[in-house]
């Protein structure tokens, strides 16, 4: 698993969520109630754990960067590296050096490993639920604006698999393309994927599909993906018999945690899950921390 951190977007947007909260406009970077109160000289150690329930880490290394952007002298120690699950109290990373640049740099830190913990702590539950059937669980682009790095990492940590990065790395015809390819006409797709494959030859091309006729057409052209959308299972399994040996296929489309074991049963290749990263919500982390 690569660190996060080698990602030109994921240092940008610690740099952004630094300056949102500590730095006024036209000003240096101040934390306020921490000049007021607490001496420039005065010292202080600490941790970060979960608080209520276990949870996969996700986010150390984001932490610590956070740590070291904020004060480069605060010294950070990673015990659980990301992708261990661990327990409640049970210590992820320590931290000491100046008071006051680890008030200015907690809330931040937590606010992108609360985040980060609870998708990679939902998509092991995907991943643990379709293991028998050697299912690949996907992410897709539903993702925070200007974070999409953070939150598709924390999927890897979950050990869930990364679809697309964005529009650029991938063909994905969806049904708003197919519509706009020969006003829809569902036994074309061979020839909108052979279209996409002469301008874009070194790309994977995946067809969106709704039923057995447009997948029939899709497959004509061997596209490398078919994603199975919102389809039945009684559907999805004559479509996985007429992919085989063709394309991958992938089902998409609201599926759930105590649906996704009779889905992976078709023998579909992958199933992707806005939910990871749209609907996770936050992992109840503390950072406890004292003055020495």
């Amino acid at each position: 698993m690569k660190d996060v951190m080698n990602s030109r977007l994921a240092r940008q947007a610690i740099e952004r969520a630094i300056e949102e909260d500590l730095c006024a406009p036209g000003r240096r970077m101040c934390d306020a109630t921490s000049e007021a109160l607490v001496p420039a000289d005065q010292t202080a150690i600490g941790e970060i754990y979960p608080k209520g329930s276990s949870c996969v880490v996700a986010g150390a290394t984001v932490a610590k960067a956070v740590f070291k952007a904020i004060d480069k002298t605060i010294k950070v120690k990673i015990l659980k590296p990301d992708g261990s699950v661990v327990q409640p109290g049970e210590k992820i990373l320590e931290f000491s050096g100046k008071a006051r640049s680890i008030l200015m740099a907690e809330r931040t830190a937590l606010n992108f490993m609360q985040r980060m913990c609870a998708t990679a702590t939902l998509t092991k539950k995907f991943v643990d639920a379709v293991k028998k059937y050697g299912t690949l669980i996907l992410d897709t682009r539903k993702t925070t604006p200007g974070l999409r790095v953070f939150e598709k990492y924390a999927v890897l940590c979950g050990g869930g698999t990364n679809h697309r990065f964005g529009m650029y790395d991938r063909v994905l015809m969806k049904d708003n393309h197919r519509r706009l390819w020969r006003d829809g006409d569902p036994d074309q797709l061979d020839q909108a994927v052979a279209a996409a494959r002469k301008k874009f030859p070194r790309l994977e091309i995946e067809v969106e599909v709704e039923s057995l006729r447009e997948c029939a057409s899709a497959l004509k052209a061997a596209p490398e993906w078919i994603m199975l959308d919102n389809m039945s299972v009684k559907d999805m399994k004559k479509c996985v018999k007429m992919c085989k040996g063709i394309s991958k296929t992938e089902a998409s489309g609201g599926i759930t945690l105590d649906k996704v074991r009779e889905i992976a049963s078709t023998g579909v290749t992958a199933i992707s899950l806005g939910c990871l990263t749209h609907s996770a919500g936050s992992v109840d982390l503390s950072l406890e921390w004292s003055a020495v």
